[in-house]
This record gives C-alpha cells, sequence and structure tokens, in this order.
C-alpha cells in the first residue's frame, strides 16, 4: 500500500482543486492519499466525492498553525470532527489571523514592489485561507521574482524584510484540541531547519504528554541528519513516524509519493481517528 498523508488543494495554498489532488494520486499510483490545507476542512466534500470515484482512499485532515515559543509549527490534525466547536473557533481565527498578516505584508512590499491586495487576490480565486503563498505567485506573476521558492528565500521567510507574525495557537494546546476533537495529530515538517527555528528535542516530551502521536520524519526538507534525530525520538516517545510529499500542486518542487507512510502507520491512524477513511 502506498500512503501519502500530506497535500494541499486550492482550498489553501494549493494548484489544484480538491478533486484534482485526488485524481493526482491515483494518476500517481498511490492507495491512501490525505487532504491537509492549511486551518480548513473546506475541500473534504469535493475530495471524498472524487476518492469514491477514482479509487483512492482519503484521509480527511487539516494542518493547523501553530507556535512553540517563538518557533512557528505546523500540526497534521488527521480524521478529526470538523464542527467541533474549539478547534473550529480556533482554526477560523487563524484563518482570519492570516488574512490581516497577509494584507500588512502586500502593504510593506507596496511600498518598495509593483504589487497590490488586488494582485494577490487575482492569484487566490477559490482559495479560502489567503496567505504568503498567494503573496509569492503575485510576486511571480509582475515578475518580481521567478517562482514561489525564490519569493519565500528572498522576501517572504521569517527572516525576510517584509515579514509580519499572525495568531496561532501554543502547540500543545492545538495537540489537546485535535485529540479533544477526536483527531489525531502528528507533527509535520518539525526538523525544516532550512525554513527557520526548529523546536528543541525538550518540546517534543511536553507535546507527547500533551496527545501528540505521531512525527513526520520523511520529507523533503530534512536532512538525513534530521531524519536520524526525529527517528530517534519518536521511537524514544513511542511515536508514530510518517513520510509524505507535502503536495502543492506546481506551487512547489515536489511530487505526490516521493515520501510514504508505512501501512501499519495508516492503521494506527484510522484506529485512533474520529472519522473513518474514505473509500471507494
Amino acid at each position: 500500500m502506498r500512503a501519502d498523508l500530506h497535500t494541499h488543494s486550492t482550498a489553501s495554498d494549493g494548484t489544484q482543486t480538491p478533486a484534482e489532488v485526488v485524481r493526482a494520486a491515483a494518476a500517481a499510483g498511490l492507495d491512501v492519499v490525505a487532504l491537509t490545507d492549511h486551518d480548513t476542512t473546506a475541500g473534504w466534500d469535493a475530495a471524498a466525492d472524487e476518492a469514491r470515484r477514482s479509487g483512492v482512499a482519503l484521509v480527511r485532515g487539516t494542518e493547523v498553525s501553530t507556535l512553540s515559543g517563538h518557533v512557528s509549527v505546523h500540526l497534521l490534525s488527521y480524521l478529526h470532527d470538523p464542527e467541533h466547536p474549539a478547534l473550529a473557533a480556533e482554526l477560523a481565527r487563524t484563518r482570519a489571523a492570516r488574512d490581516g498578516r497577509a494584507r500588512a505584508m502586500v502593504d510593506l512590499l507596496s511600498r518598495d514592489l509593483p504589487i497590490t491586495w488586488a494582485d494577490v487576490e487575482a492569484q487566490s480565486v477559490g482559495n479560502v485561507a489567503l496567505g504568503r503563498p498567494h503573496i509569492a505567485d503575485a510576486l511571480v506573476a509582475a515578475g518580481v521574482v521567478p517562482d514561489r521558492d525564490t519569493a519565500f528565500a528572498r522576501l517572504l521567510s521569517a527572516r525576510g524584510p517584509y515579514f509580519v507574525p499572525h495568531h496561532a495557537p501554543p502547540t500543545a494546546r492545538a495537540v489537546a484540541l485535535v485529540r479533544a476533537a477526536g483527531g489525531v495529530p502528528v507533527l509535520a515538517h518539525p526538523g525544516a531547519d532550512a525554513r527557520g527555528r526548529v523546536i528543541p528535542d525538550a518540546v517534543f516530551d511536553e507535546l507527547a504528554g500533551a496527545g501528540l502521536a505521531g512525527v513526520e520524519v520523511h520529507h523533503r526538507d530534512h536532512t538525513p541528519a534530521q531524519v536520524a534525530r526525529l527517528s530517534a525520538i519518536a521511537a524514544r516517545l513511542g511515536l508514530l513516524v510518517t513520510g509524505s510529499s507535502d503536495y502543492h500542486g506546481t506551487g512547489k518542487v515536489n511530487r505526490l509519493g516521493e515520501h510514504l507512510t508505512a501501512p501499519e502507520v495508516v492503521a494506527a491512524v484510522e484506529e485512533q481517528g474520529g472519522l473513518p477513511v474514505v473509500r471507494p
């Protein structure tokens, strides 16, 4: 069984619709795919309908924005109740804050570069959660940078000159909220140190105590040293080990199925989750 448990659609910052992501997963030879758009479940229904048609099992999920101290941490939540009041309210608050942050960044950028908020909106037709990737696309369209990766490296990263922070819940609280909603919380790319600071080893112990289920160990942004570090942490704490593509369509240089999650881990996620996996 080939399972990729981290993908994005136009419901957040991917370039394909939820249905197109599922069809692409089928074409890539995947048996299981998770749709994990940022802080939203808006793509779930369309992805589920397509999964039933395309023969790919769907794990419904969300990538939750969180903060551990001053470090941005993303948390994958699988198979949670999308209507759980506390989690749904926190996701809505984060989406609103991201929109405000994006506008503030565009205000700063527009002082030096040919970009407006209308340019960003033009890059996000059909998107629910506007964010930095859409600003990056507007910069590409304006000819300022050649691609998204360059936009982030030069202008939009946390170390860049136009970065503005936004609200996100503390990581331990988000883990607890996901568990309360029947979800399975797994840290997303926690060793991607090229993106910025990463959480120290001791924080994993805190998160495990709050209910963390697993760690995304195998990811293109992890060096061999980080893979070894995260594997050791997962083994010490008894956490699930996942692997995935973090697929964004043409928005990033990645491909579906470039890293996979073992069948027994997919089974454990389903066993712990409050929702079933959608099967054909």
